[in-house]
């Protein structure tokens, strides 16, 4: 038994660890231990974790780096006309933060490492002499340096291993083998950039000290990275959550249940952040009062602090967010991927799924039935990686144009950049969304479909053939509903594409103009290359609004066929009784269908303790609103539009008389502005839950709350703990 002094001091160690304190504090009992023994078998077929062989190897490619800073930090030194055995003492390191650092890297992963030199070494030193030592390194390849970034880097393959690194100069005379980046005084005097490259490792550390068992944190923190990646939510440029956004949110899971085993906090992790109030920000302990002139994250100073939609806060001075980049759409796709996920793992936990049903990627070509495909190519593959790069980081804008189109509802971006791909059928059923910058006689092609949701197979007649005054336009073949399986396959070609899923608002006689949206994301993007001269003959941008039948000349067969076998087997699930066996609906096509307690695969797999937590407890699941809609009407007309800017092309969208107009090239400012002006109800959200009288940022988990989030999963005593 504890005693008194001993179980305050506990108490008073978990109440600094988090702005609350812990929901429970119960130890796992023997069926949590038996999930976390299945969720580490099941993590080791993805290869998620690093070989002890790989690991070594990783150790001594940092040791060659950090030899090499101190050998270039002392040339440097004696150039500058230092003495050489006070050039010996200087030092300089090289520090790791991100995923390496945080002991979640995978194979194959990059190291993001940081260069620390004292005061007389400068940036313009690092990008010059040091990126020419560099070179000399045979073990070096792919060597690149952007000096011009947000954060300076410099990027290269150091024997097998990517490595992206920083540069910080601290304003010390010396930088010892032994010194520790926490301390907030290290900052004074020093660049933003300085401070920005000081900020990975600085906020990587602090999540290790605020966590309170980092091995249990690791590994549920490398499950949700899968989880992420799996379901196209993790990638930070295009307005999801990178990784250090979702470690700080596994953090604060591990805060408030402290003692809870790696399946348990998974779980919870579902659990906390499906019923999360958003915009309250995500922190993971007090914010610090430091003066030392930097901007951080505070909505009663900043104003466009106010506007962000998920905050998730750096612990580490100067505080930021770390989800900027969120919108409206990216949001509400991951609050559904949290809800869906909390219904997978609520099965998982009371043994009527297994953990492969987490990891099983989504039917993103089957889920809409409007997608805009954006393509980018260049002339030569290295102008192709620069470009595409700079495509990618501007995506975000685009789903930004299309939030603010009043006709619009979602507007979900696939992170994944897939490689050009040339098909016979592309010619017939592509159409450009926005005429080319270069080309003034282009031709917008498009499709005329009815749509009924009432009625998804419902067929409608053929539109009649519209042309633009003065031009004659023969009546095209429709495209054929289903592949074409006798055609040649296709090919990839050297160009990236990405997929925008959308969904329209059900507004009857609706004609949605998407030609503003998709030219001012062009114009952004082609001025940002100007201005850091990447510019280059061949590159090009161009962006088609297409059907889902027509996803089969952008993607390969095989990958919608996957697609389309992952959504039958969803669409088909098994009802698995105690013994284990499965009993097929009857229904194979049905609606409410859609969402499963348990896949075909995994639900015949059984557990040792499966009928030991029978009746633990029963959840309703949240259905997919999106997918399932129902295919296009078989009778279609493809319509072509003239050179004339006044000519249109419709394509019929949700509501039986809904039309999305893409041929237009011109859209007036009165109407433009109208829909870029104006901020969100989360915004007002945000402003009414930061500036109350008494303003304190705190988690939304009341104390009833705490009890919700408790005894919502069974009601064992073991998950009420003391509240």
């Amino acid at each position: 038994m504890w005693s008194p002094q001993q179980q305050q001091n506990m108490s008073q160690q978990q109440r600094t660890l988090g702005m609350t304190s812990a929901i429970t504090m119960a130890g796992p009992k023997q069926l949590d231990h038996d999930r976390t023994d299945e969720l580490i078998e099941t993590l080791e077929l993805y290869n998620v974790s690093v070989t002890e062989q790989e690991l070594n190897h990783r150790m001594e490619i940092l040791s060659k780096l950090n030899n090499l800073v101190k050998e270039w930090i002392k040339e440097t030194s004696i150039n500058r006309n230092m003495p050489p055995n006070v050039a010996e003492q200087v030092g300089g390191k090289i520090y790791t933060f991100g995923s390496y650092r945080l002991g979640v890297h995978h194979k194959g992963a990059d190291i993001d490492a940081l260069c620390v030199a004292p005061r007389h070494v400068d940036r313009s030193d690092y990008f010059t002499s040091f990126f020419d030592k560099l070179k000399e390194q045979k073990e070096v390849t792919d060597l690149r340096a952007v000096p011009e970034a947000f954060v300076p880097v410099i990027k290269m393959n150091f024997d097998g291993i990517e490595i992206d690194m920083l540069f910080a100069r601290l304003a010390l005379r010396e930088i010892p083998d032994s010194m520790d980046l926490q301390e907030d005084i290290l900052l004074k005097n020093l660049d933003p950039k300085c401070v920005r490259s000081l900020n990975g490792c600085r906020v990587t550390d602090e999540i290790l000290r605020l966590v309170p068992n980092v091995e249990n944190f690791r590994l549920a923190l490398r499950a949700i990275k899968l989880w992420a990646k799996k379901h196209g939510i993790y990638s930070n440029a295009l307005g999801y959550l990178g990784g250090v956004s979702w470690a700080m949110l596994v953090a604060r899971t591990c805060q408030l249940y402290p003692n809870a085993v790696a399946a348990t906090l998974v779980h919870k992790f579902f659990l906390v952040f499906s019923k999360w109030k958003w915009p309250q920000p995500v922190l993971l302990k007090q914010l610090d009062v430091v003066n030392l002139g930097f901007t951080v994250w505070d909505p009663r100073v900043n104003i466009a602090d106010r506007y962000h939609l998920m905050p998730i806060i750096t612990p580490a001075y100067p505080q930021q967010n770390s989800t900027f980049n969120v919108s409206m759409s990216t949001r509400t796709i991951m609050e559904d991927e949290f809800k869906n996920g909390l219904a997978i793992t609520d099965d998982i936990m009371v043994g009527r799924a297994t953990w492969d049903k987490l990891f099983e990627p989504p039917n993103f070509f089957t889920k809409y039935k409007h997608y805009i495909v954006l393509l980018a190519s260049a002339d030569t593959p290295e102008d192709q990686l620069e470009w595409s790069g700079l495509v990618e980081s501007k995506i975000r804008h685009l789903i930004g144009n299309l939030e603010r189109n009043q006709h619009i509802k979602l507007a979900h971006v696939n992170p994944e950049c897939f490689p050009h791909y040339e098909s016979n059928e592309q010619s017939s059923t592509a159409q450009p969304a926005t005429p080319s910058p270069s080309d003034t006689s282009s031709t917008e092609v498009t499709e005329k479909t009815a749509v009924s949701d009432s009625n998804p197979v419902a067929e409608t007649p053929p539109a009649p053939n519209v042309t633009s005054p003065g031009v004659t336009t023969p009546t095209p073949t429709p495209p054929p509903s289903t592949p074409n399986t006798s055609s040649k396959p296709g090919k990839e070609g050297l160009g990236s594409m990405w997929f925008i899923g959308l969904v329209f608002e059900k507004t009857e006689h609706l004609n949605v103009d998407l030609t503003y949206d998709i030219q001012s994301f062009t114009e952004t993007v082609h001025r940002q290359a100007m201005q850091i001269k990447m510019m280059k003959d061949g590159m090009k941008i161009e962006a088609r609004y297409v059907k889902r039948k027509q996803l089969q000349s952008y993607v390969p067969p095989n990958l919608l066929k996957r697609e389309r076998k992952t959504s039958t087997s969803n669409s088909n699930p098994s009802q698995t009784p105690r013994n284990g066996t499965a009993t097929p609906m009857m229904s194979p096509t049905s609606e409410s269908n859609k969402s499963s307690t348990a896949n075909n695969g995994a639900s015949n797999k059984k557990r040792i303790s499966e009928n030991s937590c029978d009746g633990y407890f029963k959840k309703a699941k949240m259905g997919d609103e999106t997918s399932g809609q129902g295919d296009e009407s078989p009778n279609q007309s493809i319509v072509q539009g003239g050179e004339d800017s006044n000519s249109t092309s419709y394509s019929l969208d949700e509501s039986s008389n809904t039309y999305v107009n893409i041929g237009e090239t011109h859209k007036s400012t009165e109407t433009a502005g109208s829909q870029i002006v104006g901020a969100s109800n989360s915004a007002a959200l945000t402003k009414e839950l930061l500036f109350s009288s008494t303003f304190i940022i705190i988690d939304p988990i009341s104390k009833q709350h705490k009890r919700l989030l408790a005894t919502s999963c069974c009601e064992d005593d073991h998950y009420l703990g003391s509240l």
